[in-house]
């Protein structure tokens, strides 16, 4: 049990949530209320939580020895803590990218997202990481992949303002990502956080937020307006995730910081609900 439960950390599921981004194009092309599509929707999701999964385990063999040095990893990643061995992390690697493979057999219209988001993950993991700004771009651009994934599922264009407004909340979640890590680690257990200060990485994550915030309100005023009504929530959960950066230390992990404050969870939920609401009632 203590071995199936290890295994299973080593998966991260708790940052499957960050999956829920493939499900952003059914909500706002209308589809949700079409089974197909959200059977679609629902196995490009999985299959993402795969991939991602792939990804998280190739890291973590690869960062061991940096995840040994650091405070909270050396106990929650299992490779470092020596609950799984390495050649229990390989079988684990094939047996995930083996139902990758599958996945995209299934389904042929995300071929080009899934392979693209394994390629990006396996050049973030070795190379990409290292990199100052090329590392927080890769990180956003995981998510842009993930929109795409959704739209090819169930047939739809990603629209521009979907694209720039995911790219800039992306950036800014990477942005107090680095911020977090810069102020609770040792720099030593991430190389690339040597070429980046809080000041510069709040510049960025101001920037993004901002820019996410512009982008979404002229989405929402010029394509979506019966949506208008969300315009404050979108603020609010900005707000709120920033205090819950600055005031409680959260933000190094996005999915720990939404699941730990019921304010944010609640935001986050409510905007969905709202959108689903509005767009089945007031469609076009």
């Amino acid at each position: 049990m203590k071995r199936l439960s290890a295994l299973l950390a080593l998966l991260r599921p708790r940052q499957w949530i960050k999956n829920g981004f493939v499900l952003a194009p059914l909500v706002f092309s209308g589809k949700f209320h079409e089974p197909a599509c959200i059977v679609a929707a629902v196995g490009a999701t999985l299959l993402f939580c795969l991939a991602s999964s792939a990804s998280y385990v190739v890291n973590d063999m690869l960062d061991i020895e940096q995840d040994k040095r650091h405070p909270r990893k050396a106990l929650s990643r299992p490779l470092a803590a020596g609950t799984v061995s390495v050649h229990s992390a390989l079988a684990l690697l094939v047996v995930l990218y083996a139902a990758v493979a599958l996945g995209i057999y299934l389904k042929p219209a995300m071929l080009l997202t899934i392979l693209g988001y394994v390629a990006l993950n396996l050049a973030y993991s070795f190379v990409l990481k290292h990199q100052p700004l090329l590392d927080i771009f890769s990180i956003a651009l995981g998510f842009v992949l993930r929109i795409y994934a959704g739209a090819a599922a169930i047939d739809v264009p990603v629209s521009s303002w979907m694209f720039i407004t995911t790219l800039m909340l992306a950036l800014y979640l990477a942005a107090v990502k680095r911020r977090q890590e810069l102020k609770q680690g040792d720099p030593a257990t991430r190389k690339v956080l040597e070429n980046y200060s809080v000041a510069l990485v709040d510049r960025y994550a101001e920037m993004s937020a901002t820019g996410a915030l512009v982008f979404y309100s002229l989405f929402v005023m010029s394509v979506r307006p019966q949506l208008m009504i969300t315009v404050p929530l979108v603020l609010f959960g900005l707000f709120r995730y920033w205090y819950v950066v600055e005031k409680r230390d959260g933000g190094e992990s996005p999915t720990d910081a939404l699941l730990t404050d019921w304010q944010l969870l609640v935001t986050v939920l409510l905007w969905v609900a709202v959108c689903v609401w509005v767009l089945w009632a007031l469609p076009g």
